[in-house]
Parts: structure tokens; sequence; C-alpha cells
């Protein structure tokens, strides 16, 4: 696996608006592992994003060898990452990786990159996805999509935390937003066509984002993205 430290740039560049109210928010996946020496400045980095922004904290296993299991990590985490490496045409999984509305990828901790590319998915085309919460359900509606494309309901911990004791980043209390718990897909949706349902909230609702995002099939490109915090 490839790893590779580019320093962290605090600053003006990390706060990425949006090209304007009527926009859907830009989706920003970090394939990250409290295993990597590399990461947490990338895991910072997420933190730091404008809040216009749609952050998802995707914690592989392959590093769970080194001498610490990530307890966020899960392998269904592993498998997305590599996916998406197949179709970008990445040499293998490495970590940071972040990856811009399923059509760019680049060293998790660039924050001169992540600017510019969040900034360029801004400007494109995109479907709203509008998110409510109705009782004990969440309610989805979105605008019609210009490709086939499949319905993804995130469901991730607003915060988590370790104080890792083995590995690379031993005695170090690491830090984590939106780290995904679960994702799922809800429907495809044709070209053309809307998505508008309310599904039920499975248990206790607080501590939690519930992403939704309309993804082409095959790990392609993500036209659009909502958020709720209950």
């Amino acid at each position: 696996m490839l790893r590779r430290t580019i320093p962290l740039v605090l600053g003006s560049c990390l706060l990425i608006s949006s090209a304007g109210p009527e926009r859907a928010p830009v989706l920003v996946e970090l394939f990250t592992s409290e295993g990597c020496s590399s990461c947490p400045p990338a895991d910072l980095l997420l933190e730091k994003l404008d809040p216009s922004v749609v952050v998802l904290s995707e914690h592989v296993d392959y590093w769970n060898h080194q001498g610490w299991r990530d307890p966020f990590s899960s392998h269904s985490n592993t498998f997305r990452q590599e996916s998406y490496g197949r179709r970008l045409e990445t040499k293998g999984p490495y970590t940071p990786q972040m990856v811009i509305d399923g059509q760019v990828e680049f060293i998790g901790s660039d924050a001169r990159r992540a600017a510019a590319e969040i900034a360029s998915a801004a400007r494109r085309e995109r479907v709203a996805v509008r998110l409510a919460r109705s009782g004990n359900e969440l309610k989805i509606d979105t605008g019609a999509v210009s490709h086939t494309s499949e319905v993804m309901l995130a469901i991730a911990e607003d915060h988590g935390a370790s104080q890792v004791t083995a590995g690379e980043n031993r005695g170090r209390n690491l830090r984590h937003v939106a780290v995904l718990k679960s994702l799922k897909k809800l429907a495809s949706v044709k070209r053309g066509a809307s998505f508008n349902r309310s599904i039920p909230l499975d248990g206790d609702a607080s501590g939690k984002r519930f992403i939704v995002f309309l993804q082409e099939s095959d790990f392609g490109k993500i036209s659009g993205a909502g958020l709720l915090v209950p």
C-alpha cells in the first residue's frame, strides 16, 4: 500500500463555500485508518472543511495487522475503496485517500488540492437532495437525475475518538468526524426520474448524521448529496 505525507495547510483554503444556496452539497469521502501515521492530518482536514460540504470518514481494515485494531474500521469500507481504485485506476489502496463526488482521488491531507477539487465539483450541475425528519421517519426528496443512479443512505457517528496504545500512532489521542457506520442502497432511479420516500429511523438517532447521495452504478459519479443531523 502507498503512504505519502503532504503537510497540512491551515488557513482560508480549508473553508470551502458552496456555489450558491440552491446548489446541492459536494460529497467528500476520506479513506483513513488509526493505524496509519500519515492519516491524522487528513482527519483534521476533513474536520475543518466548511459545513456546506458533506463529509464521510471511512476507516479501512488493512492496517489492523500493524499492532493497532482501528475500532472504526470495516472491510466494507476497504471494498468501497478498492472499487473506486479499479474505476479511477489507482495503483492500489492507500491511506489517507480523499475522493470527491466519486470522480477524483488524491492524497487526503492535501488541503490545496481538496479546496480546488471541491470548488470545481460545486460548480458542476447537481441534483438537489432534501432530507427532513418526521417523527421516527426520514423523508427523502430528490430532483430528477440525468443518469440512472443508486440512492444511497449512509449513517455516520457525528464524532469518534481513540486513545491509541499501539502501532504507528501509539500514544496519540485521535479524533474523527462523520465516521461511517453503515451504507446501503435504498433504490435505483432511472434517468429523468426523482426519488420521494419516507423510511423508518431505527434506534436512537442522536449523535448520528444521515447522509443520502445519488451515485451512478459501479461506483460512478455522485450527482447530489444531502445531510440531516437530528
